[in-house]
């Protein structure tokens, strides 16, 4: 008797791996190597459905609302780890974009067998988050089919959220209508089957990397490509503020030092105070006048890259 078919493709042997395990060193570099180049084109299929998630993220931040992540595994922890990259990146607070993991905290480290097998539980973590009418939620399941993603995605769809869905293989028809938006790269099989943490993790990874960013660049948490929302939380990102207030404003170390101080260390406020000549107070008020956008404010353009 054949052996049965899975028909998630994420759990397809690869052919191209079928005797890795007597193969040297290099030739596991270069056969991963090989797999992973076929990642960014897999993404990029997904272009259109990736924007729609950037739209549906940045109305939820611009009417208050909140980003949720749910998974498990691989999955969960990748949400975990871009919603906990947010705040010092972007300067927002940590309940703007949250993930949850199967499992809760513990599945961080250590796998917590079984937590993805009940939706029930996927629906509680939504009420126990607080998920409401105004926020996002994405369902993260390398695989499609992981139940307590399921469970999540239903209770935050019935609260008025809108879903979203990434996945690494091709999904029925009835779970896409199901939600607002179905993210799907297609990675196909992994070196060692099975192992979503390869190419899907990847590809995972590299998706939430564009919604999030895009989200925030949208609101105005960049000037050109400058990160000017940062939260200056140690030396390496308090030398960054001290950096792009010099460039943008043309000052050397000590007066950006100084002009951070009466921005309450803030540098899109910085840089609003000196190109229009404000206090704080009335550069926080252009600024949320301007949606948050920099160049609206100033309307002036960031400062060329090098010599360009």
């Amino acid at each position: 008797m054949p052996p049965a078919r899975d028909s998630r493709i994420t759990e397809h042997r690869n052919p191209r791996s079928a005797a890795i395990d007597l193969a040297s060193p290099l030739e596991i570099v270069d056969l991963m190597a090989a797999e992973d180049a076929t990642v960014p084109r897999a993404v990029a299929s997904q272009r259109a459905q990736i924007a729609l998630a950037i739209v549906l993220v940045e109305a939820a931040f611009r009417s208050g609302g909140r980003l949720f992540y749910a998974g498990a595994g691989t999955s969960g922890r990748l949400g975990v780890l871009d919603a906990s990259e947010c705040p010092p990146t972007f300067g927002v607070d940590a309940s703007m974009v949250q993930g949850i993991i199967a499992g809760g905290p513990a599945a961080l480290t250590r796998s917590q067998e079984g937590a993805e097998d009940r939706p029930e539980d996927g629906a509680a973590a939504i009420d126990a988050a607080g998920v409401t009418s105004n926020d996002v939620l994405i369902g993260i399941a390398a695989s499609g089919t992981t139940p307590f993603v399921r469970g999540a995605l239903a209770c935050a769809r019935a609260l008025g959220a809108k879903t979203g869905l990434l996945a690494c293989t091709p999904l029925p028809a009835d779970y896409v209508a199901s939600v607002d938006v179905a993210i799907v790269p297609v990675t196909g099989p992994e070196v060692v089957t099975g192992s979503t943490r390869l190419k899907a993790g990847t590809a995972t990874k590299l998706v939430l990397n564009m919604i999030t960013t895009g989200a925030m660049i949208r609101i105005g948490k960049t000037y050109g490509n400058l990160m000017v929302d940062l939260k200056a939380s140690n030396a390496k990102l308090t030398d960054r503020s001290e950096r792009i207030v010099m460039e943008v404003c043309a000052l050397d170390r000590d007066a950006a030092r100084a002009l951070l101080a009466r921005a309450g260390g803030m540098v899109k406020r910085a840089i609003v105070m000196h190109a229009l000549s404000l206090d704080a107070h009335a550069a926080d008020a252009a600024i949320a006048e301007g949606g948050g956008v920099i160049r609206r404010v100033t309307k002036q353009p960031p400062p060329p890259v090098g010599n360009a």
